[in-house]
């Protein structure tokens, strides 16, 4: 069974979804559609040619699965919210699994009650998907994201992954893979209620775009890019746009040689008090419009190395700062 006549059936039966070979991202989000809108999710899981490959009981492969899948997350939801999905385990009815796989033949699942409430869902990842987008974008009675481990090194979109993830208290990204990873933008948007981020271990090397990657993280105090390489970025547009509970950020490892787009870059960061962007590179920047703007408590601002002879666009660059706003620049020239 293709991809288009798995859709065709998801539509068709709408609370049921049979997977065969999951090769498209579309059918991934069609079933992440479905833990958001809480509806019934029922899905094919077991290989039986790699369970007799590995001459294993359906239970011992069960357990092979949680041990050697690509990737495993677990998700936790919201005390007065919950999903209704298909139990694969009597004994821990509060704990679940979901399990993508190239998938054969359907094993024996145990059904919910109707009073039962989903607390906590394993999902179990070994797919052909190379891109996250949209993956989890709006899943607003999620809690909780852990990443608990994370063998793949070949996903290389994560464009509004966690977009609009408005209940997120805890994500945890430790385990995170992003080697090949090129797409950023949107990425953390909208997550209201997260208030620390620790992206240390990220790879970001190959990525060329982080617009509005942290936009309206309005909770957000503590953010950790200590190691975030973007000497490929071309689009810091709104990147830390409406961060307005950061105190304290540093980008001074922050490559911008190919930036061409600043615009609203840390608009309404109304916590800041001081900003170091000594180390940045703004040859190619045409556009920084409102690229402070109602940055109010921000006391010393260093662009101290800003070359401002390509920018077209400055309008409302500092409009709604303090009057007592130092500005450390050696040549601002707009024009």
């Amino acid at each position: 069974m293709n991809s288009e006549n798995i859709s065709k059936k998801y539509e068709q039966q709408n609370l049921k979804v049979d997977i065969e070979n999951i090769k498209s991202n579309f059918i991934l989000k069609k079933i992440f559609e479905n833990i958001k809108t809480k509806k019934l999710l029922e899905i094919i899981k077991y290989n039986k040619k790699l369970q007799i490959k590995l001459n294993k009981t359906i239970n011992d492969y069960k357990e092979f699965c949680k041990l050697y899948s690509s990737i495993e997350i677990e998700l936790k939801f919201d005390d007065d919210k919950y999903g209704k999905f298909i139990n694969i385990s009597k004994e821990n009815k509060d704990y679940y699994h979901i399990y993508f796989d190239n998938s054969k033949e359907e094993i024996k699942r145990y059904s919910l009650n109707d009073n039962e409430k989903v607390k906590t869902i394993k999902i179990v990842i070994n797919y052909q998907v190379k891109s996250f987008q949209r993956l989890f974008s709006n899943c607003k009675f999620i809690k909780s994201i852990i990443f608990k481990r994370f063998h793949r090194e070949d996903i290389n979109n994560m464009f509004y992954m966690f977009s609009g993830c408005s209940s997120l208290k805890q994500l945890n990204l430790t385990n995170f893979i992003t080697n090949n990873v090129t797409n950023m933008s949107f990425m953390f948007s909208e997550c209201s209620l997260l208030k620390e981020l620790n992206l240390s271990n990220f790879n970001t090397n190959n990525v060329n775009n982080m617009y509005c990657m942290f936009y309206n993280c309005s909770s957000l105090q503590e953010l950790n890019l200590s190691n975030f390489n973007t000497n490929k970025v071309t689009d810091m547009s709104f990147m830390f746009s409406g961060c307005s509970s950061l105190i304290d950020l540093n980008v001074s490892n922050f490559g911008t040689s190919q930036v061409t787009d600043m615009g609203k870059m840390f608009y309404n960061c109304s916590s800041l008090k001081e900003l170091n962007l000594s180390n940045f590179n703004t040859n190619n920047v045409s556009i920084m419009s409102s690229m402070f703007e109602k940055c109010s408590s921000l006391k010393e601002l260093n662009i101290s190395n800003f070359n401002t002879n390509k920018v077209n666009n400055s309008f409302y660059m500092f409009d709604g700062c303090s009057n007592k706003l130092k500005i450390i620049n050696k040549n601002l020239d707009f024009n």
